[in-house]
């Protein structure tokens, strides 16, 4: 049975997709993205357009995006090849490349007027992200892996409607739509994380990657009632003077508790800090001594203060509080 792709975005949005609504579909040619093409232009017709992100990072990426193209074109889609100038990453290859694709195509999409970008992201996908996560001690939001939808830019939402639907399904629709499929070998690398999680998946039978899938969910709308919860900790526990934060965290859960400090630390010192600093300094804060992150000093206390530190003065001494 073919997923009802409407009700899958429906879901992954909170809202039905409006009748005006322009869809682009990231598309690199492998069976899940194709897969999706197919969904998309059955339920969406007129209404989408393919985007294949060139990295040149590959000598074959050329020509796999022209293969797209030309396959799109035989079947009456829109498609457009996005090629990103610049050199070679050197480092962290994988992560740069995906900010990369996300930023060329988000700024199409702002552009021409497409105010929701799907990608094919699935079951095995956030089967194999939850296992990374876990793998990196990551805590409940790094946990709920990939998330179903979020704001890309102003105006283009970024919707993965696929992460209950299996990569084998997606597999076999795209062959029975006849589609040429790309053969990306990066994927088969054995060097990259997610991988590595792949082949530990596939040697596991007893892993159930739609199992794991699902608890992703499951951690994920616990992590939306934690937000939750910490933005009316924050409207009743959290007060601002002269400058400072002061931050009751008497009685609250430790998860809450962190929810708060990483706020007051964000806002304070304009980025976020690590989920693992934050941990460090809720703990040291619990125990009655101070710390520093980010440029921020805490104090203990029936309550928490915290503000931002002054820079030392030519030849000074490192604060005796510091972490």
């Amino acid at each position: 049975m073919r997923p009802d792709l409407a009700a899958l975005i429906a879901a992954a949005l909170g809202r039905p997709v409006a009748a005006d609504e322009r869809i682009a579909v990231a598309t690199s040619g492998g069976p899940d993205s194709l897969a999706l093409l197919s969904l998309a232009d059955s339920a969406f017709p007129g209404r989408v357009t393919a985007l294949t992100v060139d990295h040149r990072l590959r000598s074959e990426a050329a020509a796999e995006a022209a293969s797209v193209a030309a396959q799109c074109a035989a079947r009456g889609l829109p498609h457009v090849t996005l090629v990103r100038e610049g050199g070679d990453f050197t480092s962290n290859i994988q992560a740069r490349a995906r900010a990369a694709r996300y930023a060329l195509m988000g700024d199409w999409c702002g552009a021409h007027g497409h105010g929701l970008l799907l990608t094919a992201h699935h079951a095995d996908d956030q089967a194999e992200t939850l296992l990374m996560r876990l793998n990196r001690a990551s805590g409940s939001d790094g946990l709920a892996a990939i998330r179903p939808a979020r704001r890309l830019q102003p105006g283009v939402m970024l919707v993965r409607p696929l992460l209950a639907v299996r990569k084998a399904d997606l597999a076999a629709l795209a062959a029975a739509d006849a589609w040429q499929q790309v053969d990306d070998p990066t994927n088969r690398d054995l060097r990259h994380d997610r991988t590595a999680m792949r082949a530990l998946l596939a040697a596991t039978p007893a892993l159930d990657a739609a199992a794991l899938a699902a608890s992703a969910a499951h951690l994920a709308a616990d992590a939306e009632a934690l937000a939750w919860a910490a933005d009316l900790a924050w409207a009743g526990r959290v007060q601002e003077a002269d400058g400072r934060l002061l931050v009751d965290a008497g009685g609250l859960p430790a998860a809450l508790v962190q929810r708060l400090l990483a706020r007051a630390v964000e806002t304070l010192a304009g980025r976020p800090a690590r989920g693992s600093e934050i941990a460090r300094l809720a703990a040291r804060l619990g125990a009655g001594a101070s710390g520093t992150l980010a440029g921020i000093v805490a104090r203990p206390g029936t309550i928490w203060q915290l503000s931002v530190t002054r820079p030392p003065q030519k030849g000074g001494k490192k604060p005796q509080n510091a972490a």
